[in-house]
């Protein structure tokens, strides 16, 4: 190859690397443009200030939301440098490809960039706080109390260590499992600043709470995974049409999922449609609503046009169009940032203080009718349901259409456990479970020991094993490839294990209601949400290895699976006895700042909790002894028909009956005969 030729690829090069920077540097300036106008029109940007009060200035006033959005901006592309490499490119046995391996490690860059600007977003969130400047707060030592002991520092200071931790581990990592598991430490990484935030105070803080965290994560997804794609097709990086399709499948449910989880943010922090038009908060939403609207429109466009011109081999027409859809994209980041430091409207008629504690007011007194029609949509679970529902249900179809069978007592099994979810925490009882403890450990007892023997019943990983199409490459990982791996994974084999599986179902429960766990957990939405999936959890872990259809890295005899049972059961009875006769209220200071009039006492309410726990273990049981015994008996039956298989066909070899010890004992018998006879 000649001089010449040499220097054609390196020219090219270069100015693809010219691209890239020009486009990063005009999505930079177009967040920042919109962060300013946002700021300017919402009146962050001039404050009414009083003379001879503190004021943290300017610097402050401009370095948090700046700090903020740098901060936002470098999370959403380590998510997106990681998402590509774990999931848009293919890799070769599990070893990530060159490409990807370059996203790695510069994901460790921008893990670094985004512990920086945390730090920063620290100190300004802090200044603003005590309104002093950003001298004062770096010469005092209410930056250690701030960080350490305040949710808002304690967010950030986890968004330090975790970030810092995803720069250090990218360094070294090869491997698509390792990949993937610093996606979803970064995903966790993005979630804890914005749970702290206006959504933890929204009137309804649940749906909040919920819809802010569902909203990131989409978002987080969206953006990150189409700027790196973008960053792909302007460098001319191979399998640009693999990543573009897979980029393309995922573009469309984060789109519906930032959608809906917007909506539901929208309708838990106004309480008028008025207020849209009317206040800074709903007209930045407007803002931000029209720009997902454009996006929605340029994702149409990807799918109808660029992606076959993308087949066809014209790249560049996709990266032009991806380039501007960033640019968009990165505009609503910076009116993002703005709106979240922006306080919703003021609810005028909100004077109950039970409203700020359970997002509801106080139900009334507790009966069978009540428990039946105050209905509570709770989004945590209800999208946790239409999920496992639409899933499960779209697997079977996939199998039906196939022709293949599945059984219907399995998919009877699976949406039994399913309705039995909606009625413990969408009905009546999911209001009172805030309010009493009878309730909550209702909810308890029937998310841990009766939702879970349905769903396990129901075989979901068979289904999906079976309905998952292979990776289309040799080698590659889809969500079959996936779900194998992580069956087959380290951490599913320790906590499958028999002892460890019952001893998290029996000492969790303990451990949860014998220290102050239970209060931290009953005062934050987050708790409330962390106890619901521990309980499914916990009790779909320690039934699959009683009932489990599904494969397992362990397997026991049906004699060990009524053995592990029969122990573990009274553990829950003890527990219940411990309760009532505990004479102290547990979590005293939830139940007394709501200022309950009807029924009985905390004390006497809590030894009816108590009594639940007590006797609620008898129908699980009942229930897991008859599929247990139906199990045993078809493994017999198999077992049985498999050997007479077996001595069918060593008959139609030997001509004996099959049996071999029958055939031994007639020969004996035989050779019995002819010496009588000789003699």
């Amino acid at each position: 190859m000649s001089r010449r030729e040499r220097a054609v690829p390196a020219v090219e090069e270069t100015a693809d690397n010219g691209k890239v920077v020009r486009i990063a540097l005009a999505s930079a300036g177009v967040a920042v443009v919109a962060l300013v106008i946002a700021m300017i029109a919402g009146g962050a940007a001039t404050p009414r200030v009083i003379p001879g009060l503190p004021d943290e200035g300017a610097f402050t006033r401009w370095g948090l939301p700046l700090s903020k959005m740098l901060m936002d901006v470098s999370g959403v592309l380590t998510v997106g440098v990681l998402l590509a490499a774990t999931v848009f490119l293919p890799s070769d046995k599990g070893l990530l490809g060159k490409p990807a391996l370059a996203y790695v490690k510069g994901a460790s860059w921008l893990a670094l960039a985004w512990a920086a600007s945390a730090a920063a977003t620290m100190i300004f969130s802090l200044s603003e706080a005590l309104r002093v400047p950003v001298a004062d707060v770096l010469g005092g030592d209410e930056l250690t109390s701030y960080a350490s002991q305040i949710s808002q520092g304690i967010a950030l200071t986890l968004v330090v260590l975790f970030s810092i931790a995803i720069a250090l581990f990218a360094r070294g990592t090869i491997t698509v499992g390792a990949c993937g598991g610093l996606l979803v430490l970064a995903m966790a990484t993005l979630l804890p600043p914005a749970l702290t935030g206006h959504s933890s105070s929204a009137p309804n803080h649940d749906l909040a709470t919920t819809g802010v965290a569902a909203h990131l994560l989409a978002l987080a997804l969206w953006v990150g995974g189409l700027a790196v794609l973008c960053l792909h097709a302007l460098r001319r990086q191979p399998l640009l049409e693999t990543a573009a399709t897979r980029f393309s499948t995922l573009a469309l449910w984060c789109f519906v999922a930032v959608g809906l989880s917007g909506l539901f943010s929208t309708v838990a922090r106004l309480t008028s449609v008025e207020e849209l038009f009317t206040s800074a908060y709903g007209l930045m939403l407007l803002a931000k609503t029209a720009a997902f609207a454009v996006l929605g429109v340029f994702g149409w466009w990807h799918r109808k046009h660029t992606l076959p011109q993308l087949s066809a081999g014209t790249p560049r027409v996709f990266a032009r169009f991806a380039s501007v859809e960033l640019l968009i994209m990165f505009a609503t980041v910076g009116v993002a940032v703005v709106l979240a430091r922006t306080a919703p409207p003021e609810e005028v008629l909100r004077t109950d203080p039970v409203v700020d504690l359970l997002g509801y007011p106080l139900p009334p007194e507790i009966s069978v009718a009540n428990l039946a029609s105050l209905w509570w949509f709770d989004l945590f679970t209800g999208t946790m349901i239409a999920l496992l529902g639409g899933f499960y249900l779209a697997g079977v179809v996939r199998l039906s259409r196939r022709g293949d069978h599945w059984p219907a007592g399995r998919t009877a099994a699976w949406f039994v456990g399913l309705l039995i979810l909606v009625l413990a925490t969408q009905t009546g009882v999911a209001r009172y479970a805030k309010v009493l403890f009878s309730a909550h450990m209702a909810e308890h007892m029937t998310l841990a020991m009766l939702v879970p023997i349905f769903l396990v019943l129901g075989a979901p990983v068979t289904l999906a094993l079976r309905a998952l199409k292979p990776a289309a490459r040799r080698g590659d990982r889809g969500p079959r490839e996936w779900l194998t791996t992580i069956l087959h994974s380290r951490f599913v084999r320790f906590v499958t294990h028999p002892a460890i599986a019952t001893a998290i179902f029996v000492v969790s429960t303990y451990a949860l209601y014998f220290t102050p766990l239970f209060t931290a957990a009953m005062e934050e939405h987050l708790g409330h949400m962390a106890m619901t999936a521990h309980f499914l959890l916990s009790g779909c872990l320690f039934f699959w290895v009683i009932i489990g259809i599904d494969p397992s890295p362990h397997t026991l005899p049906h004699v060990a699976r009524l053995i592990v049972l029969f122990v573990t059961m009274p553990f829950h009875a003890f527990f219940g006895i411990a309760l009532m006769s505990m004479g102290t209220v547990i979590a005293a200071e939830w139940y007394d700042q709501l200022g309950r009039t009807w029924g009985a006492s905390s004390v006497a309410d809590q030894q009816t909790g108590g009594a639940i726990a007590w006797g609620f273990g008898e129908i699980p049981t009942l229930i897991v002894l008859i599929a247990l015994a139906f199990q045993w008996w078809r493994d017999d039956d198999r077992k049985a028909r498999r050997a007479d298989r077996r001595a069918d066909a060593a008959a139609a070899r030997t001509g004996g009956t099959g049996d071999a010890q029958l055939d031994a004992y007639n020969d004996y018998l035989a050779k019995l005969n002819q010496r009588d006879s000789s003699q």
